[in-house]
């Protein structure tokens, strides 16, 4: 059940655009960066709501409160405490809080500013565009990436059936099988929508972007596979074959990419729910994990 209050920050201008500002957990500051954790599920939900009771916005940009870390990815403490039914479910929630951007009438675009990885990546890649920030020279770049095969794991909430249809889909499929995030400095060309030199500038170009690139109906999935001619899938999935090294996370990132061309979105997503609630359990998979709480603590 959803809390009653909002926390997260939620505004509509004049011109109808409603910025939507994830915050931290107000009970788990996590040293002042955006987790995504249930807590910040639930609020999502009931910003929704309030978004679809009010005047129609007529564009929508998803922020951060975190100046460094756009969001961190999931709360793999709180994951690992779920049993495989709690966990499930809770998949499932975030599914359904993020299908509510893509399924807006007006355009959407993530301003990103710091580090998104794994689920927060996969929540802003549910927005029409994505606004970055470049790295000056000499300063330490941030990550943007699906890491969760590094920990021999998948992604749960969309990514392999994202990422593949906003950057070349071989750099895409191989990125995410190996968990491997790419620096600012030197990300693939097409990620970004749009890029600025000052965090200070997001905004402003999220409200470029946002006019042109009107729209006034919804779309029923984000871009994804679907868009995607299953040639050019067929020809990355070969060019990838043997070169991936044989392992369950790999082999469970290959598995929703096919199940995503042959079914389409719902049901590449439900294949990632239902591999990474499965592989957690694998020894590749609980070795990682517990020498990456062992980090830590």
């Amino acid at each position: 059940m959803t809390q009653d209050k909002l926390h997260l920050g939620l505004d509509q201008d004049d011109d109808g655009i409603t910025t939507l500002t994830l915050t931290p957990n107000p009970t788990n500051q996590r040293g002042g960066v955006v987790v995504l954790d249930e807590w910040l599920l639930d609020q999502l939900e009931i910003a929704f709501d309030q978004i679809e009771a009010g005047p129609a916005p007529s564009g929508f940009i998803l922020a951060s409160a975190s100046s460094r870390v756009f969001i961190a990815g999931a709360d793999l403490a709180e994951i690992e405490s779920k049993d495989d039914v709690e966990l499930f479910r809770y998949l499932e929630k975030g599914a359904r809080a993020y299908i509510r951007i893509t399924h807006l009438p007006c355009p959407s675009v993530a301003i990103i500013g710091g580090s998104a990885l794994g689920g927060g990546l996969e929540i802003a890649m549910h927005c029409d565009g994505l606004i970055g920030v470049e790295t000056p020279a000499g300063e330490k770049p941030y990550l943007i990436g699906l890491p969760e095969a590094g920990l021999g794991l998948c992604p749960g909430w969309g990514g392999t059936q994202m990422l593949p249809a906003r950057i070349p889909a071989a750099d895409a499929i191989r990125a995410t099988a190996l968990g491997k995030p790419w620096k600012s400095d030197a990300l693939p060309s097409d990620l970004f929508d749009m890029v600025v030199g000052d965090p200070a500038l997001l905004e402003k170009a999220a409200r470029v972007w946002l006019q042109e690139h009107p729209r006034s109906r919804t779309w029923d999935v984000p871009r994804c596979l679907d868009d995607m001619s299953g040639d050019v899938l067929t020809v990355a999935l070969d060019q990838l074959e043997g070169e991936l090294p044989d392992t369950e996370s790999v082999q469970a990132v290959l598995e929703c990419v096919r199940s995503g061309m042959a079914d389409g979105f719902p049901t590449g997503t439900e294949c990632e729910r239902r591999l990474l609630v499965s592989i957690r359990h694998s020894p590749p998979a609980r070795k990682k994990l517990e020498a990456f709480f062992a980090r830590q603590g």
